[in-house]
């Protein structure tokens, strides 16, 4: 496992669904997930996606334009699954 951390802005509308299981793998669970565009500050931007818990804890606390600490790490399709976040 990797783990990242991040600073940056928050650029895009941050984006909150719920994904019903029905197999195995989600067990038929519901679960929240939160995805946003966030830009470091070398320019670069990255795709972050948070879930459950976090994805209540951002979708409530965050905004286009809130400079944020992210700790995280960096799933199989290139994106950064939030496991801690703060405002700076």
């Amino acid at each position: 496992m990797n783990i990242c951390f991040l600073i940056g802005k928050i650029i895009s509308k941050i984006e909150f669904d719920f994904v019903i299981g029905d197999n195995k793998s989600f067990k038929n669970d519901k679960i929240s997930v939160v995805r946003f565009k966030l830009k470091l500050l070398d320019e670069n931007v990255l795709n972050i996606i948070g879930y459950n818990n976090v994805a209540d804890f951002c979708y409530q606390k965050f905004k286009i334009g809130e400079k944020v600490v992210i700790e995280g790490v960096i799933n199989n399709v290139g994106k950064i699954e939030i496991k801690n976040i703060m405002i700076i």
